[in-house]
């Protein structure tokens, strides 16, 4: 067995990509009782799972899958091993690394921007948006017109939506700190005095976030068109904690190992493998079921189930499924990934992706 794939402080990894796209639109901004129904939602399942009964995954088998994805993917995982600091470079894409800077504001709009495109398309749309506005100058894009933005990032696709979602933010993290900066959950605290974050990104052990994983979940899935996944791809890839983020790769493929229940949506699922995915396999387990759901054709309906496919022969060995079944749960799996590609259930109205 491959040694484990340790979660990197701050920074994501890059994945080989090919060509992946999807083309759910984004939401228009959330109403003020959506945002009270999400937020609910959230904390409902802050410590318990929506589905109390339901046992998977267990932690042997999060480790079996991870330890399994790791020999397949030794590129990924030996990517995701290299890259375990954040990058203050200003050459960074926030968009192209899903949020590997070390700024929080620039790592969330380029979440946003990643959201229902190419890495390519998203990575050109992040560039457009610093070459016009200056990077890191979040007033002059709150400030602008709205078609000024959307020129800037047309290449990352539904620009319309994505410069609305953006600039509402950039007001409301104004009108909430007086400043355009979510810095403050960064912040770790020593002895009831403020360390620059840097110190933790670069792996020092003393000190403690100022801001708990769930208050900054809370904060970040407040504002308008930022849901639980975009929320959790900042939480584990630019702040370092523990989140397991669910998207369409990481939906599809749990329902094919049967980690979640039929009636289980994004929001549901992702509430529920928080909290079954041990901490120590989040970042990794999360980076090697996107990779493989990009690559493999053998797990999609696609291609007929023929081809090869390393988690249906695990699934196979654990539960005894016949070929004929694991067909019928590939096409069950996609059907619900697409559905809620286009329907995010409770979080439709207010995550872009």
């Amino acid at each position: 067995m491959p040694p484990k794939l340790k979660r990197p402080r701050s920074i994501t990894p890059t994945i080989p990509q090919r060509g992946d796209a999807t083309t759910a639109e984004p939401p228009s901004p959330q109403t003020p009782s959506h945002r009270a129904k999400k937020l609910k939602l959230l904390a409902s399942h802050a410590i318990s799972s929506p589905f109390p009964d339901f046992p998977h995954p267990t932690p042997a088998e999060a480790e079996q899958v991870h330890a399994l994805l790791a020999t397949t993917h030794p590129d990924i995982a030996s990517s995701s091993a290299r890259r375990s600091k954040p990058s203050d470079d200003s050459s960074s894409n926030s968009a192209r690394t899903c949020g590997k800077v070390s700024n929080v504001l620039d790592s969330l709009i380029g979440t946003i921007l990643s959201q229902n495109t190419s890495s390519r398309n998203s990575t050109a749309a992040k560039h457009g948006l610093d070459a016009a506005f200056g990077r890191h100058n979040f007033q002059a894009i709150a400030e602008a017109s709205k078609d000024q933005v959307v020129e800037a990032i047309k290449t990352g696709g539904l620009a319309n939506k994505k410069a609305a979602v953006i600039q509402t933010i950039l007001r409301e993290v104004y009108d909430r700190h007086g400043e355009y900066s979510l810095q403050h959950l960064a912040r770790v605290v020593q002895s009831d005095v403020d360390v620059n974050s840097k110190a933790k990104a670069e792996g020092s052990s003393q000190g403690r976030a100022a801001v708990s994983d769930e208050e900054a979940m809370q904060e970040l899935v407040s504002y308008d068109g930022v849901g639980p996944k975009t929320a959790s791809c900042v939480l584990l890839f630019c702040l370092g904690r523990s989140s397991f983020p669910v998207d369409t790769h990481v939906f599809r493929l749990s329902r094919l190992l049967g980690w979640v229940p039929a009636r289980a949506d994004r929001v549901t699922a992702q509430a529920h493998l928080d909290l079954k995915v041990p901490d120590h396999l989040k970042y990794g387990l999360h980076v090697l079921m996107v990779g493989h759901g990009r690559r493999c054709k053998g797990c999609k309906s696609m291609s007929s189930g023929k081809g090869e496919c390393v988690l249906k022969r695990w699934v196979q060995e654990q539960k005894g499924a016949k070929e004929e079944e694991m067909e019928e749960t590939i096409v069950k799996a996609e059907e619900a990934a697409a559905e809620v590609a286009v329907d995010h259930s409770t979080d439709v109205k207010s995550e872009v992706s």
